[in-house]
């Protein structure tokens, strides 16, 4: 894959910047529908042509059925991503409002409450999803009714995650990344924002925080051999320790990274398919690994000749550690807000249930009502009297990126540039 490609991705964020505000300016909400997108430095204009060799990249990959055919257009089309959002007892709350800020109507998204949340708190965000009037018309998103045990730092988180890739392959499969998220997670750009930025990237690259120097985890993580419970009980229990200790494998190299990641909707296919069967060896290892979500998808990933190239050495979260990191990362709140923006991250973690930087998020970077859904171009409701502008769907491939989009630009020139990208890849 070259980095060559970066070129189109500055050239066409002018294109579609200057596309937008024409099309705002003959709109009912005048050109203040459209926040302006800041312009790359000239010399990624530089070797502008006509012909682009990654027009394979920007072929439309889902047609809405009631839509007019658009006029040709310079702009890609948008992605659709596919979202995870998980949590445990007590977690019912935020999970909704990450939703409602993550939500698009061509994206896709599965929840899942795991089997330690009461019944009557998955069944109350069952009611929410089914009776909120945009999810049930447009049907895009799932709730895993049947919940999975899940055990912190084990083999279950592993287990869960595929089972919600599998779902949403099942469900159609149109869509081209993956991401995994908990209910403590938060957007800091919009869904416009992202799809827009990600309009302009081929997508086979995979977001993965990985690495081979596995450090001490080799002797307190590699060696030991753990049992999880969560496998073949219906009650949550700890992980424990057998006495047998194992050698590190020579099979297969191990690279260890952030449990958060997106990956490329041809990745999945191959961890769930497994045409090799490296993906089954590995998970079947990584069932008696501490800490397996850090592990598994960075080990596949990195040793299947076929994808080891398309890595991008980043978790697109904002975390804030200690140093040296313990076990969990610091909760973020106030003191934290110039940090995220400052981050061009699309995503942070870990937030408290409704602290006020969530609301300070909502009002200043996702323009984001109480209760409401994050406006995009797709949202033609009226808002008067405080009405959400989102509860009316219109066409789901105009995006308005804003501020957040900038943000992102910037990260992406940067994790794809000389210095970062090959040489950060599988080492």
């Amino acid at each position: 894959m070259e980095r060559k490609w970066i070129v189109p991705l500055a050239i066409g964020s002018t294109v579609s910047l200057l596309l937008l505000f024409l099309t705002t300016l003959s709109s009912p909400e005048g050109p203040l529908a459209l926040l302006p997108l800041s312009l790359l430095p000239s010399s990624f204009f530089s070797s502008h042509s006509a012909s682009n060799p990654f027009a394979a990249f920007y072929a439309p990959i889902f047609v809405e059925s009631k839509l007019h055919p658009a006029p040709p257009s310079a702009l890609p089309a948008p992605p659709r991503l596919a979202y995870l959002i998980s949590g445990s007892i007590g977690d019912g709350h935020s999970l909704k409002r990450t939703l409602l800020a993550l939500y698009h109507p061509a994206n896709r998204y599965v929840v899942h409450l795991d089997l330690e949340a009461p019944l009557d708190e998955r069944q109350d965000l069952h009611d929410f999803i089914a009776r909120h009037p945009v999810f049930s018309a447009v049907g895009n998103v799932k709730m895993i009714t049947k919940a999975n045990l899940v055990t912190y730092r084990g083999p279950t988180m592993v287990a869960n995650t595929l089972h919600a890739a599998a779902v949403l392959l099942r469900e159609g499969g149109d869509w081209d990344w993956f991401i995994n998220l908990s209910a403590t997670d938060y957007p800091l750009v919009t869904q416009d924002d992202l799809l827009h930025t990600f309009s302009y990237l081929p997508r086979d690259l995979n977001f993965i925080d990985h690495t081979s120097n596995i450090g001490w985890k080799e002797f307190h993580r590699a060696k030991p051999i753990i049992i999880d419970p969560g496998l073949y009980m219906l009650k949550k229990a700890d992980v424990f320790y057998i006495p047998q200790r194992r050698s590190v494998p020579t099979a297969f190299k191990l690279f260890t990274g952030s449990a958060w990641m997106a990956l490329s909707r041809s990745f999945i296919d191959y961890c769930i398919w497994g045409w090799d069967n490296l993906p089954r060896t590995v998970l079947m290892y990584y069932a008696n690994f501490l800490s397996s979500p850090e592990g598994y998808f960075h080990t596949v990933i990195c040793n299947a000749q076929e994808f080891r190239n398309t890595t991008v050495n980043h978790d697109l979260h904002f975390i804030s550690w200690d140093n040296p990191p313990k076990q969990h990362p610091h909760y973020l709140t106030m003191k934290h807000m110039r940090g995220m923006i400052d981050s061009n991250a699309p995503f942070a973690r870990k937030f408290p249930k409704d602290d006020p930087v969530l609301d300070k998020i909502d009002a200043e970077l996702l323009s984001r009502g109480p209760g409401m859904l994050v406006p995009g171009g797709w949202c033609v409701g009226s808002r008067e009297n405080g009405s959400d502008p989102c509860l009316v769907v219109g066409n789901t491939t105009i995006l308005r990126p804003g501020s957040g989009a900038v943000r992102l630009e910037h990260l992406m020139v940067s994790l794809l540039s000389e210095e970062k990208f090959r040489s950060r890849q599988c080492k």
